[in-house]
């Protein structure tokens, strides 16, 4: 089935809408009213007298956790809605101007290495100081920091998506002289679909990772325990409380799957109006039949497409391809000495603003360190970084191995994945932190080498970038591209080294980035491992920058996170950048002749 004109998710067998509301409709109407309440009331929470140094207390009881989980969930989603923005607004302007790309993308490349402890240190005192005295403070640090968590995996996936549009999709908007605008909205956005909402999903995932350290810092000093989840876990690992672990478990398993059923689950049926599937028509899930089965929500669906209609046609975002040209034409043969100049300097000084921006929080970085570096420093913390980066480069390319075929045989089983996913989601959701007791005792107890068995814990919740993103680039995979391999008979090996491995190098690669940049982030986490009064250490540049932000040695802090920095960097700029730049192209000479 054609992506482009697969059906909607609602049947038009339906009967009409138009009529009285039925059960359906007030079972929908409780269950939406219900949610909006819940989100008011532990929303209103949020907001509230505070003073730096004022103890808010964390219960471990577990008649608590319902309370915890609502408020970790509003600050979950609230720092995704910033991502989406975030994504549509850079991720488009990286997909569409190269002059844009090359000052977004390797801003994005920094910015993902820096860990979220380096954010969080810097929101945390912004933010308090713009909402002095009140929660909001340092409720809206916690959700930057996980923000800075979900924004960069998401962004990237859909640049890379964007990027790889085939061309035939372009050619039908050029046939239906549909305007940038239209084009953007009815033909690139659709076709980007499945790799946002994947992406999407183990961003969300993957944030709970660190929510721990989102929610229980330390400030000038002062700790601070924001209520929720993570800080629940934290005083649990403090206090060497089994039970409470056991119940902050079960307790993430069902928020997980409680927003699977309301959210994810749905998008993952509506992605199939974007799939090309040949098998019969999924099963819709729970929530959908609930609101398929009202007559209001058709109504409403009528004045959202009436809505979506008129956001479409905005008449100053929409132009004749033909004008356009004409244009476009006139404005090459008219072309003076004048308007090439306002573009070059255009071009000049955005480069100039971007380059002058950076290089003036480098060379204070660079002013402040001169205050207290030393070269043995400077050697101690760039040999932490090896060992950090060995571990890391290690268990990505352990992780592509594993997880590449899982994710091509799932992704080709569209059936399958109504069963896999939400198990996937709760998979890489589960927080390495909670591993820590069993981590901590089997090697206390059998005496195991601390630097080898941390380290499956850096890529534990990271691994799923991956995972995710190549079932969403497998999802995409051209009916056209099957075809060819049945008629010739193409499998084993060459299936393989023909087929799926060049369309899906962009997308391994777009997952192996983000998982890399996820495990120097986790290395701050895991390479600390603390239960109760036992502390274990491995030699790292994660465990360097935990300490540093434990003791609030800003200096350190800052050593470290720049040269984490500086290595992440270096490795996507000599590694990923040209893989993914060459796997871009072959992709594009496969989608050619084909």
């Amino acid at each position: 089935m054609n992506r482009l004109t697969a059906p909607n998710a609602y049947d038009s067998r339906a009967s009409s809408p138009w009529g009285p509301p039925n059960i359906w409709d007030s079972l929908a109407a409780i269950l939406i009213f219900s949610v909006l309440i819940l989100v008011g009331f532990y929303g209103r929470q949020m907001v509230g007298k505070f003073s730096l140094g004022q103890s808010i207390p964390i219960y471990l009881e577990p008649k608590y956790l319902p309370h915890y989980a609502m408020r970790t969930v509003i600050r979950l989603f609230i720092a995704l809605s910033w991502s989406w923005i975030f994504t549509f607004i850079f991720g488009t302007m990286a997909a569409k101007n190269r002059l844009a790309a090359r000052i977004i993308l390797p801003a994005i490349d920094i910015l993902q290495s820096v860990p979220i402890l380096s954010f969080l240190s810097l929101a945390i005192a912004g933010f308090i100081v713009l909402f002095k005295g009140n929660l909001l403070g340092p409720e809206f640090a916690a959700i930057f920091a996980v923000f800075t968590a979900q924004v960069w995996n998401i962004t990237l996936g859909f640049y890379q998506s964007l990027s790889s549009v085939p061309y035939e999709f372009k050619e039908v908007g050029r046939m239906h002289q549909l305007s940038s605008w239209k084009s953007f909205w009815k033909i690139e956005v659709p076709f980007c679909m499945p790799s946002l909402v994947w992406n999407t999903m183990i961003s969300m995932s993957g944030s709970w990772f660190f929510v721990i350290a989102c929610e229980a810092f330390s400030v000038a000093g002062a700790s601070v325990t924001l209520p929720g989840i993570g800080s629940y876990i934290f005083m649990a690992i403090n206090k060497a409380n089994h039970q409470a672990i056991y119940a902050a478990i079960v307790a993430m398993l069902l928020v997980i799957l409680g927003y699977d059923q309301l959210i994810f689950r749905p998008l993952v049926y509506w992605l199939n109006r974007f799939e090309a599937h040949e098998e019969e028509e999924i099963k819709r899930p729970l929530i959908v039949e609930l609101f398929y089965r009202g007559k209001m929500i058709h109504i409403l669906s009528y004045w959202l497409n009436l809505f979506s209609a008129f956001w479409l046609n905005l008449p100053w975002l929409n132009h004749s391809p033909s004008t356009l040209k004409r244009s476009e034409r006139q404005f090459n043969l008219n072309l003076d000495s004048w308007h090439f100049a306002a573009i070059l300097t255009g071009k000049i000084l955005l480069i100039f603003s971007a380059a002058a921006l950076f290089g003036y929080i480098g060379f204070s970085a660079l002013k402040y360190l001169r205050t207290f570096l030393t070269l043995p420093l400077l050697t101690k913390v760039l040999t932490l970084g090896v060992f950090t980066g060995i571990r890391v480069i290690v268990l990505v390319l352990l992780a592509s191995v594993i997880w590449v075929p899982v994710g091509v045989w799932v992704g080709l089983r569209p059936r399958l994945v109504k069963f896999i996913q939400p198990l996937l989601q709760f998979v890489a959701a589960f927080p390495a932190n909670l591993l820590f007791p069993w981590v901590a005792i089997i090697i206390l107890r059998f005496k195991l080498n601390v630097e080898l068995c941390v380290a499956p814990l850096m890529i534990l919740g990271t691994q799923w970038y991956i995972l995710f993103n190549v079932i969403a680039g497998i999802s995409q995979l051209p009916s056209d591209l099957k075809l060819v391999a049945a008629n010739l008979q193409i499998s084993g090996w060459l299936w393989w080294k023909r087929i799926i491995l060049p369309y899906l190098a962009p997308y391994l690669i777009t997952g192996a980035i983000t998982a890399a940049g996820g495990a120097w982030n986790a290395s701050i986490v895991a390479e600390i491992v603390n239960w109760g009064p036992w502390h274990l250490e491995a030699t790292g540049l994660g465990a360097f920058i935990q300490k540093s932000f434990n003791a609030n040695n800003t200096e350190h802090l800052l050593l470290g996170t720049l040269v984490m920095c500086l290595v992440v960097l270096l490795l996507n700029q000599a590694i990923w950048q040209p893989l993914y730049n060459y796997a871009l192209k072959r992709l594009e000479q496969n989608q050619g002749e084909t």
